[in-house]
């Protein structure tokens, strides 16, 4: 209320200016409560209360979150300006995620090699027996060697030939010399059954119960990819059964004066099917004379049907390929306890012999010896002349 306006109003009685007083006082009441109420609802100022938490959303709270919230912030102030950073991000984002698949998997490929090596190794027979430590001329990696001459029977080379050791599928070579013998049909249909299925190693295999081949292909698949199902169904159809069958391979080990071989079952996962490099030698030079073990264990591959499948099998022995050797039969095999097994008839220098190589340690380390022992032969100078190596022959 206008002051001067009071002071030039007409006096009145006491009662009037009494009225009028109480009226201004209202009036400054009114306005005291008005400046406060306003003065409240102004906005908190940064710099007046610094103890004041910032609005979530605003520029203030955005900085407070650090560099962690930087981008979005960014995003918030310019998004025009975003959406061009993250389309020429995108491509880094591929390579990216192909970068953390890669990691995955090398990170799984290492787990699975750590786990490899946290297994423990089976020692095979030759290891514990301590044969690994004998030393010979060629610094072989195999425990047991024997190379023979098969016309002379005159030992060229030897190395623990007397041990007795699992032959593991070497065995097949046996029971491809009962089937060969036995005048059954190659063309009679064979069924795979459970009762081929390895109970011994639980071991793999492409031909599923149920799949039907020939006895001739079952021969085939035994010895040149030492197919194990093969090799149980050959014992299991022969006449009588595979009791009889067994037996059969051992009278056979014993007619050809292997003293030292015994077999308890066709397919060699038996660590029981036990047998000496110098009974060995016996045995090939017997299945040498079987033209169909000659060709079925060094063809280079066989593609056989099983139902609306093509399977590709390939040998186990890969110098059958090498145009460098003369290989006219062989057979290899493994099992832990048996380490890597060879046996071959080949010709070095136009002299037919025959290697043996068992309990070798390493995947290839028996093809390596059998170079070894070649190229040793081939510069050796007595075996050109046809003079005597040494004076030690096999029976036979």
């Amino acid at each position: 209320m206008n002051l001067a306006l009071l002071f030039s109003m007409p006096k009145t009685s006491s009662k009037s200016w009494g009225l009028v007083l109480t009226l201004v006082l209202s009036s400054a009441l009114v306005w005291t409560s008005g400046a406060a109420y306003a003065q409240s609802s102004k906005p908190v100022s940064r710099t007046s209360d610094k103890s004041v938490k910032p609005k979530e959303g605003s520029v203030a709270a955005s900085k407070a979150q650090g560099a962690k919230n930087k981008p979005e912030a960014t995003a918030k102030r310019n998004p025009q300006s975003n959406r061009s950073v993250s389309k020429a991000k995108a491509p880094a984002t591929a390579k990216s995620t192909k970068h953390a698949t890669a990691s995955v998997k090398q990170v799984r490929t290492e787990r699975n090699l750590n786990a490899a090596q946290a297994r423990p190794v089976r020692a095979s027979f030759g290891q514990l027996a301590g044969l690994h430590s004998t030393s010979d001329a060629l610094d072989l990696h195999s425990s047991v060697a024997l190379v023979v001459d098969q016309e002379t029977h005159e030992i060229l080379y030897r190395k623990n030939d007397h041990a007795v050791l699992p032959i593991a599928s070497l065995t097949k070579l046996m029971t491809g010399l009962v089937i060969a013998e036995s005048n059954l049909s190659m063309d009679e249909p064979i069924k795979i059954t459970q009762a081929d299925v390895d109970t011994e190693k639980g071991s793999s295999s492409r031909l599923a119960v149920g799949t039907v081949l020939s006895r001739g292909e079952l021969m085939h698949l035994s010895l040149m990819s030492s197919e194990n199902r093969a090799a149980n169904a050959l014992g299991r159809t022969y006449p009588g059964g595979l009791g009889v069958f067994v037996d059969r391979m051992n009278q056979r080990a014993s007619s050809l004066g292997m003293k030292d071989t015994r077999y308890v079952e066709p397919t060699g996962l038996s660590s029981r099917n036990q047998s000496s490099a110098s009974d060995l030698a016996v045995l090939v030079s017997a299945a040498y004379k079987e033209p169909m073990l000659r060709e079925w264990s060094t063809s280079h591959g066989r593609e056989v049907e099983v139902g609306r499948r093509t399977l590709q099998y390939n040998n186990t022995n890969r110098l059958v390929k090498n145009p460098a050797w003369d290989i006219g039969l062989q057979k290899t095999g493994y099992i832990s306890e048996a380490g890597r097994c060879l046996v071959m008839q080949t010709q070095v220098s136009g002299r037919k012999l025959i290697m043996v190589f068992l309990d070798s340690a390493g995947k290839l380390s028996r093809l390596g010896d059998a170079e070894r022992v070649r190229n040793w032969l081939e510069n050796k100078p007595a075996l050109h002349s046809g003079q005597p190596l040494a004076r030690q022959y096999l029976p036979g």
